[in-house]
Protein backbone atom coordinates (compact mmCIF):
# COMPACT_ATOMS: atom_id res chain seq x y z
CA UNK A 1 0.00 0.00 0.00
CA UNK A 2 1.32 3.20 -1.13
CA UNK A 3 0.91 6.05 1.71
CA UNK A 4 0.95 9.65 1.13
CA UNK A 5 3.14 10.51 4.24
CA UNK A 6 3.24 13.99 2.39
CA UNK A 7 -0.28 14.30 2.20
CA UNK A 8 -0.83 12.66 5.66
CA UNK A 9 1.16 15.36 7.37
CA UNK A 10 -0.48 18.56 5.74
CA UNK A 11 -3.90 16.98 7.08
CA UNK A 12 -2.09 17.14 10.29
CA UNK A 13 -2.91 20.17 10.60
CA UNK A 14 -6.66 19.73 9.49
CA UNK A 15 -8.71 20.68 6.74
CA UNK A 16 -10.78 23.58 6.96
CA UNK A 17 -14.76 22.60 5.51
CA UNK A 18 -16.63 25.61 6.87
CA UNK A 19 -16.56 29.71 6.32
CA UNK A 20 -13.92 30.85 8.81
CA UNK A 21 -16.01 32.83 11.04
CA UNK A 22 -18.44 29.87 11.28
CA UNK A 23 -15.83 27.95 12.02
CA UNK A 24 -14.33 30.00 15.20
CA UNK A 25 -17.98 30.21 16.51
CA UNK A 26 -18.28 26.30 16.23
CA UNK A 27 -15.18 25.92 18.00
CA UNK A 28 -15.73 28.30 20.68
CA UNK A 29 -19.10 26.21 21.60
CA UNK A 30 -17.85 23.23 21.21
CA UNK A 31 -18.67 20.84 22.88
CA UNK A 32 -22.04 21.47 23.28
CA UNK A 33 -22.84 17.55 23.55
CA UNK A 34 -21.45 14.38 24.61
CA UNK A 35 -18.62 13.11 22.66
CA UNK A 36 -17.50 9.51 22.12
CA UNK A 37 -13.97 8.46 22.16
CA UNK A 38 -14.13 5.07 20.40
CA UNK A 39 -11.17 2.36 21.54
CA UNK A 40 -10.49 -0.71 19.14
CA UNK A 41 -10.25 -3.14 22.06
CA UNK A 42 -11.83 -4.39 24.89
CA UNK A 43 -11.79 -2.47 28.08
CA UNK A 44 -9.57 -3.25 30.96
CA UNK A 45 -6.25 -3.24 28.38
CA UNK A 46 -3.53 -0.63 28.38
CA UNK A 47 -5.35 1.45 25.64
CA UNK A 48 -8.75 1.51 27.29
CA UNK A 49 -7.29 2.47 30.68
CA UNK A 50 -5.34 5.52 28.87
CA UNK A 51 -8.72 6.57 27.29
CA UNK A 52 -10.49 6.39 30.24
CA UNK A 53 -7.98 8.48 32.00
CA UNK A 54 -7.81 11.24 29.44
CA UNK A 55 -11.84 11.10 29.17
CA UNK A 56 -12.72 11.96 32.56
CA UNK A 57 -10.00 14.74 32.20
CA UNK A 58 -11.51 16.48 28.84
CA UNK A 59 -15.22 16.33 30.30
CA UNK A 60 -14.00 18.32 33.46
CA UNK A 61 -12.09 20.72 31.37
CA UNK A 62 -14.69 21.14 28.66
CA UNK A 63 -17.79 20.58 30.23
CA UNK A 64 -19.05 17.62 28.39
CA UNK A 65 -19.11 14.29 28.51
CA UNK A 66 -16.23 12.39 26.77
CA UNK A 67 -17.57 8.58 26.98
CA UNK A 68 -15.51 5.85 25.71
CA UNK A 69 -16.89 3.35 23.72
CA UNK A 70 -15.14 0.12 23.52
CA UNK A 71 -15.48 -1.88 19.78
CA UNK A 72 -12.88 -4.47 19.44
CA UNK A 73 -12.51 -6.50 17.02
CA UNK A 74 -10.05 -7.25 13.76
CA UNK A 75 -7.02 -6.03 15.50
CA UNK A 76 -8.95 -2.38 15.80
CA UNK A 77 -10.02 -1.69 12.61
CA UNK A 78 -13.38 -2.23 13.49
CA UNK A 79 -13.42 1.04 15.67
CA UNK A 80 -11.09 2.99 13.30
CA UNK A 81 -14.18 2.26 10.22
CA UNK A 82 -16.72 3.91 12.68
CA UNK A 83 -14.60 6.39 13.12
CA UNK A 84 -13.50 7.86 9.41
CA UNK A 85 -17.16 7.10 8.81
CA UNK A 86 -18.20 9.91 11.44
CA UNK A 87 -19.37 13.45 10.74
CA UNK A 88 -16.07 15.10 10.83
CA UNK A 89 -17.54 17.71 13.92
CA UNK A 90 -15.28 16.46 16.48
CA UNK A 91 -17.71 14.50 18.33
CA UNK A 92 -16.33 11.26 17.51
CA UNK A 93 -12.69 10.80 18.16
CA UNK A 94 -10.59 7.77 18.11
CA UNK A 95 -7.96 6.57 20.39
CA UNK A 96 -5.04 5.47 17.88
CA UNK A 97 -2.29 2.79 18.80
CA UNK A 98 0.85 1.85 17.32
CA UNK A 99 -1.58 -1.09 16.22
CA UNK A 100 -2.64 1.18 13.18
CA UNK A 101 0.22 2.20 11.80
CA UNK A 102 1.04 -1.65 11.83
CA UNK A 103 -2.77 -2.18 9.75
CA UNK A 104 -1.71 -0.03 7.56
CA UNK A 105 0.03 -2.12 5.16
CA UNK A 106 -0.48 -5.27 7.29
CA UNK A 107 -4.13 -5.17 5.69
CA UNK A 108 -4.33 -4.96 1.55
CA UNK A 109 -8.04 -5.10 1.63
CA UNK A 110 -9.58 -2.18 4.17
CA UNK A 111 -12.54 -0.25 3.42
CA UNK A 112 -10.88 3.33 4.36
CA UNK A 113 -6.91 4.04 4.18
CA UNK A 114 -5.79 5.34 7.85
CA UNK A 115 -3.25 7.89 6.81
CA UNK A 116 -6.05 9.72 4.49
CA UNK A 117 -8.93 9.14 6.34
CA UNK A 118 -7.95 11.08 9.80
CA UNK A 119 -6.37 14.36 11.33
CA UNK A 120 -4.20 13.79 13.92
CA UNK A 121 -5.39 15.88 17.56
CA UNK A 122 -2.63 14.77 20.42
CA UNK A 123 -0.30 11.96 21.39
CA UNK A 124 -1.26 11.12 24.69
CA UNK A 125 1.56 8.24 25.85
CA UNK A 126 4.54 5.50 25.13
CA UNK A 127 4.43 2.69 26.89
CA UNK A 128 7.64 0.23 26.74
CA UNK A 129 7.72 -3.18 26.20
CA UNK A 130 10.34 -5.57 27.79
CA UNK A 131 12.06 -7.97 26.04
CA UNK A 132 12.04 -11.18 28.81
CA UNK A 133 12.42 -14.82 29.07
CA UNK A 134 11.49 -17.22 31.78
CA UNK A 135 14.06 -17.20 34.64
CA UNK A 136 15.10 -20.83 33.90
CA UNK A 137 16.33 -19.78 30.42
CA UNK A 138 20.40 -19.55 30.41
CA UNK A 139 20.70 -15.91 28.87
CA UNK A 140 20.92 -13.16 31.42
CA UNK A 141 22.09 -10.31 28.83
CA UNK A 142 20.63 -9.65 25.50
CA UNK A 143 24.11 -10.25 23.84
CA UNK A 144 23.50 -13.66 25.56
CA UNK A 145 20.39 -14.36 24.41
CA UNK A 146 20.95 -13.49 20.60
CA UNK A 147 24.31 -15.89 20.71
CA UNK A 148 22.28 -18.34 22.42
CA UNK A 149 19.64 -18.01 19.82
CA UNK A 150 22.12 -18.30 17.24
CA UNK A 151 23.68 -21.17 18.20
CA UNK A 152 20.49 -22.82 18.44
CA UNK A 153 18.60 -21.73 15.07
CA UNK A 154 14.80 -22.03 15.04
CA UNK A 155 14.67 -24.11 18.32
CA UNK A 156 13.41 -21.42 20.68
CA UNK A 157 9.84 -20.01 20.60
CA UNK A 158 8.89 -16.46 21.09
CA UNK A 159 5.47 -15.47 21.72
CA UNK A 160 3.32 -12.33 21.00
CA UNK A 161 -0.44 -11.97 20.97
CA UNK A 162 -1.07 -12.19 17.44
CA UNK A 163 -0.07 -11.96 14.05
CA UNK A 164 0.58 -8.44 13.64
CA UNK A 165 0.05 -6.99 17.15
CA UNK A 166 3.20 -4.94 18.82
CA UNK A 167 4.75 -7.79 20.90
CA UNK A 168 4.79 -9.62 17.15
CA UNK A 169 6.15 -6.52 15.30
CA UNK A 170 8.94 -5.57 17.79
CA UNK A 171 10.23 -9.08 18.05
CA UNK A 172 10.22 -9.07 14.14
CA UNK A 173 12.42 -5.54 14.40
CA UNK A 174 14.58 -7.25 16.73
CA UNK A 175 15.26 -10.57 14.38
CA UNK A 176 15.78 -8.32 11.46
CA UNK A 177 18.42 -6.44 12.85
CA UNK A 178 20.22 -9.36 15.12
CA UNK A 179 19.57 -11.91 12.73
CA UNK A 180 18.49 -14.35 15.31
CA UNK A 181 16.05 -17.21 13.66
CA UNK A 182 13.05 -18.25 16.19
CA UNK A 183 10.01 -20.12 15.80
CA UNK A 184 6.48 -17.46 16.03
CA UNK A 185 4.01 -18.59 18.25
CA UNK A 186 0.87 -16.19 18.00
CA UNK A 187 -1.81 -16.72 20.68
CA UNK A 188 -5.37 -14.82 20.37
CA UNK A 189 -3.91 -12.19 23.23
CA UNK A 190 -0.77 -11.59 25.09
CA UNK A 191 -2.41 -13.09 28.20
CA UNK A 192 -1.99 -16.59 27.22
CA UNK A 193 0.76 -16.00 25.65
CA UNK A 194 2.32 -14.05 29.11
CA UNK A 195 0.42 -17.32 30.93
CA UNK A 196 3.33 -19.98 29.14
CA UNK A 197 6.36 -18.06 29.16
CA UNK A 198 5.96 -17.84 33.11
CA UNK A 199 5.56 -21.63 32.98
CA UNK A 200 8.59 -22.23 30.55
CA UNK A 201 6.45 -23.16 27.37
CA UNK A 202 7.72 -20.44 25.54
CA UNK A 203 11.29 -19.19 25.91
CA UNK A 204 10.88 -15.15 24.60
CA UNK A 205 8.22 -12.96 24.70
CA UNK A 206 8.23 -8.88 24.01
CA UNK A 207 5.28 -7.86 26.64
CA UNK A 208 4.24 -4.33 27.33
CA UNK A 209 5.74 -3.09 30.48
CA UNK A 210 2.11 -2.71 32.37
CA UNK A 211 1.42 -6.33 32.64
CA UNK A 212 5.07 -8.30 33.03
CA UNK A 213 6.43 -5.75 35.74
CA UNK A 214 4.54 -7.44 38.42
CA UNK A 215 6.24 -10.72 37.32
CA UNK A 216 9.43 -9.28 36.73
CA UNK A 217 9.54 -7.58 40.23
CA UNK A 218 8.56 -10.80 41.89
CA UNK A 219 11.28 -13.14 40.02
CA UNK A 220 8.86 -14.75 37.89
CA UNK A 221 10.29 -13.16 34.72
CA UNK A 222 13.70 -12.23 34.27
CA UNK A 223 13.74 -8.98 31.92
CA UNK A 224 16.77 -8.18 29.54
CA UNK A 225 15.67 -5.04 28.43
CA UNK A 226 13.66 -2.27 27.48
CA UNK A 227 12.15 -1.47 23.52
CA UNK A 228 12.35 2.03 24.36
CA UNK A 229 15.57 4.29 22.84
CA UNK A 230 15.73 5.34 26.78
CA UNK A 231 15.50 3.52 30.49
CA UNK A 232 12.21 3.20 32.08
CA UNK A 233 12.02 5.02 35.43
CA UNK A 234 10.08 2.09 36.86
CA UNK A 235 12.87 -0.37 35.85
CA UNK A 236 16.16 2.33 35.74
CA UNK A 237 18.62 -0.80 36.23
CA UNK A 238 17.53 -2.68 32.84
CA UNK A 239 19.66 -1.54 29.63
CA UNK A 240 18.05 -0.70 26.00
CA UNK A 241 17.31 -3.60 23.69
CA UNK A 242 19.27 -0.67 21.37
CA UNK A 243 22.63 -0.17 24.03
CA UNK A 244 23.12 -4.07 22.01
CA UNK A 245 21.61 -3.38 18.68
CA UNK A 246 22.46 -0.27 17.58
CA UNK A 247 19.15 1.93 16.25
CA UNK A 248 16.47 -0.93 17.85
CA UNK A 249 13.20 1.25 19.05
CA UNK A 250 10.05 -0.05 19.40
CA UNK A 251 7.14 1.17 21.69
CA UNK A 252 2.85 0.90 22.31
CA UNK A 253 2.11 4.57 21.72
CA UNK A 254 -1.48 5.83 22.24
CA UNK A 255 -2.82 8.92 21.11
CA UNK A 256 -6.24 10.24 19.67
CA UNK A 257 -7.40 11.30 16.07
CA UNK A 258 -10.93 12.27 14.59
CA UNK A 259 -11.84 12.19 10.99
CA UNK A 260 -10.35 13.94 8.25
CA UNK A 261 -12.28 17.66 7.47
CA UNK A 262 -12.43 17.85 11.49
CA UNK A 263 -12.29 22.23 12.12
CA UNK A 264 -8.55 23.08 12.55
CA UNK A 265 -10.36 24.74 15.31
CA UNK A 266 -11.53 21.82 16.99
CA UNK A 267 -8.56 19.80 16.47
CA UNK A 268 -6.50 22.85 18.38
CA UNK A 269 -9.13 22.78 21.43
CA UNK A 270 -8.85 19.22 21.92
CA UNK A 271 -5.33 19.60 21.39
CA UNK A 272 -4.49 22.46 23.93
CA UNK A 273 -7.08 20.15 26.43
CA UNK A 274 -5.23 17.14 26.19
CA UNK A 275 -1.72 18.57 26.39
CA UNK A 276 -2.80 20.17 29.78
CA UNK A 277 -4.12 17.19 30.88
CA UNK A 278 -0.44 15.79 30.41
CA UNK A 279 0.77 18.43 32.59
CA UNK A 280 -1.43 17.67 35.63
CA UNK A 281 0.32 16.01 38.47
CA UNK A 282 -2.04 13.40 38.80
CA UNK A 283 -2.29 12.10 35.14
CA UNK A 284 1.16 12.40 35.05
CA UNK A 285 1.57 10.15 38.37
CA UNK A 286 -1.00 7.49 36.72
CA UNK A 287 0.87 7.00 33.44
CA UNK A 288 4.32 6.67 35.13
CA UNK A 289 3.22 3.62 36.61
CA UNK A 290 2.20 2.10 33.71
CA UNK A 291 6.28 2.78 32.68
CA UNK A 292 4.98 5.70 30.20
CA UNK A 293 6.77 8.86 28.74
CA UNK A 294 4.41 11.71 27.64
CA UNK A 295 3.86 12.65 24.25
CA UNK A 296 2.32 16.30 24.59
CA UNK A 297 3.05 18.35 21.17
CA UNK A 298 1.00 19.63 18.33
CA UNK A 299 -0.91 17.71 15.60
CA UNK A 300 1.58 17.98 13.39
CA UNK A 301 3.99 16.70 16.44
CA UNK A 302 1.71 13.31 16.36
CA UNK A 303 1.13 13.27 12.67
CA UNK A 304 4.80 13.46 12.15
CA UNK A 305 4.79 10.02 14.83
CA UNK A 306 2.09 8.53 13.03
CA UNK A 307 4.04 8.76 9.82
CA UNK A 308 7.01 7.86 10.51
CA UNK A 309 5.96 4.68 12.56
CA UNK A 310 3.57 3.48 9.39
CA UNK A 311 6.46 3.97 7.46
CA UNK A 312 8.50 2.01 9.75
CA UNK A 313 6.29 -0.96 10.39
CA UNK A 314 5.37 -1.00 6.76
CA UNK A 315 9.32 -2.22 6.01
CA UNK A 316 9.24 -5.00 8.62
CA UNK A 317 6.09 -6.26 7.48
CA UNK A 318 7.26 -6.64 3.79
CA UNK A 319 10.72 -7.51 4.55
CA UNK A 320 9.46 -10.45 7.15
CA UNK A 321 6.25 -10.91 4.54
CA UNK A 322 4.03 -11.23 7.43
CA UNK A 323 0.46 -11.84 6.84
CA UNK A 324 -2.91 -11.23 8.89
CA UNK A 325 -4.14 -14.16 10.70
Amino acid sequence: MKLPRRNFLHLAAGAAALPAVTRFAFAQAYPTRPVRIIVGFPAGGPGDIVTRLMGQWLSERLGQPFIVENRAGAAGNIGTEAVVRAPADGYTLLLTTVSNAVNATLYDKLNFNFIRDVAPVAGVVRVPNVMEVNPSFPAKTVPEFIAYAKANPNKLNFASGGNGTASHMQFELFKLMSGVSMVHVPYRGSAPALTDLLSGQIQLMFDPMPSSIGHIKAGKLRALAVTTATRSELLPDLPTVRDFVPGYEASTWFGIVAPTNTPTEIIEKLNNAINAGLADPKIKARLAEMGGILLAGSPADFGKLIAEETDKWGQVIRTANIKPE
